[in-house]
């Protein structure tokens, strides 16, 4: 059973528990840091060098309030949380400035709003912190070198704006990769369902391919002996229905496997069906030579188990070959040789003397879809006609390490 991997420790905490954690540092900086100093632009002081703790206590529950809001409203969150800022480090006063510190909390929320919410909410917030400032540093001009200043030196409150602007950029960089992340999954998924389905058409067309070629030639035969053999054409019939039930019993178990996947949890799930092999071979021949072909089959080296994507391919090898030689070859007879002397690999070829099936080497999907199973097994593959008549169909699978 599949499951979900646990989110990084960092990624478990919520954008208001960060809003929380931002704030309480930013109050704990002025004693931590400064010292509480008398006598030095310290903020969250009374203007007498001592902290109000009842007014910051009051601000740190606004605060609180803020983060608890931030998933919901983020707006009024990032309203709450600039004005208990500006309250408690008395920025609303002229001439006080407005320290990046103290408004740690409130570019943290900037930048998870950012990353977090649509285009037109982070926008909004933005230009409502950047306003904020600006009005700030308007009110401020003369503590320092504020933005309206002709000085050179960046005053605090400038600083204030810097970090806000940074706080926005990060936003947006995260926002920006989770969405390349996004597109890249999405494109990665689409993929997987592609390849999922060619896999599934190239079973439908080996399996539906055969089936539709004994089928052909078994009407064909009971066609020609129906007014002089009426028994041979109830057998040829016989094969007919034989071979059609018996594909869509494997169209209806192919389905099945697909629908699984959309089965509730916990719901009952009917197992696989077994996927056809070389151990098939036998039933495979005798459904050619009721269809008139005899197929000649010859094993060479002793005969060992081979995992189901290696046993999978070396059937339908044959089962795509065989059929080719039913529709085209215009012959009685082919030749199959499984050599499996070697431990590192199966060799399988396929030979008959009739027309040959295309002037083109490799040509028709069939093959082609053989051409392609064998590349993603890393093995080789050539199929052509052969010199002096007939057709020549030859793989070469590896092995190694592929007993089971």
């Amino acid at each position: 059973m599949s499951m979900t991997p646990a989110l990084p420790l960092l990624k478990r905490v919520s954008p208001g528990a960060w809003t929380a954690l931002a704030w309480c540092a930013s109050v704990a900086y002025p004693s931590v840091v400064l010292g509480g100093r008398t006598g030095q632009p310290s903020y969250m002081s009374g203007g007498t060098g001592h902290r109000d703790w009842a007014f910051i206590s009051l601000a740190t529950v606004m605060a609180f309030a803020a983060s608890a809001l931030l998933r919901r409203r983020p707006l009024v969150a990032l309203v709450l949380l600039i004005t208990a800022s500006i309250a408690v480090s008395n920025a609303w006063r002229s001439g006080v400035q407005l320290p990046p510190a103290a408004l740690l909390a409130v570019d943290v929320a900037l930048c998870l709003i950012t990353a977090t919410y649509p285009r037109r909410t982070s926008r909004a917030a933005a230009a409502m912190v950047v306003g904020v400032l600006f009005a700030h540093l308007a009110m401020a001009p003369q503590m320092g070198g504020g933005l309206f200043h002709t000085g050179t030196t960046i005053g605090v409150s400038d600083g204030s704006l810097l970090v806000a602007l940074i706080a926005w950029l990060a936003g947006r960089s995260m926002r920006q990769s989770r969405e390349h992340a996004q597109t890249l999954g999405a494109q990665t998924a689409a993929q997987a369902v592609t390849a999922e389905r060619l896999r599934i058409a190239r079973e439908m067309h080996d399996t539906v391919a055969h089936s539709i070629g004994i089928v052909a030639l078994q009407a064909g035969a009971a066609r020609r002996v129906i007014d002089s053999r009426p028994d041979r054409a109830r057998d040829a019939l016989t094969e007919i229905e034989a071979a059609g039930r018996e594909t869509l019993a494997g169209l209806r178990r192919m389905l099945g496997a697909m629908r699984q996947a959309d089965q509730d949890a916990g719901a009952e799930v009917t197992p696989p069906h077994r996927l056809p092999g070389l151990a098939d071979l036998d039933r495979l021949t005798a459904a050619t030579a009721s269809a008139g072909l005899r197929v000649d089959v010859r094993w060479h080296g002793e005969r060992r188990p081979l995992l189901p994507e290696i046993d999978l391919a070396a059937f339908r090898i044959i089962q795509e070959s065989v059929t080719n030689v039913v529709r085209h070859a215009d012959t009685r007879s082919c030749q199959v040789s499984i050599d499996c002397r070697k431990e590192d690999e199966v060799a399988i070829e396929i030979t008959d003397r009739g027309r040959g099936h295309s002037s083109t080497p490799g040509s028709g999907y069939g093959l082609a879809g053989l051409r392609e199973r064998v590349a993603l097994l890393h093995g080789e593959f050539h199929a052509a006609p052969r010199p002096h008549g007939g057709f020549h169909v030859s793989a070469r699978l590896p092995v190694a390490g592929g007993t089971r």
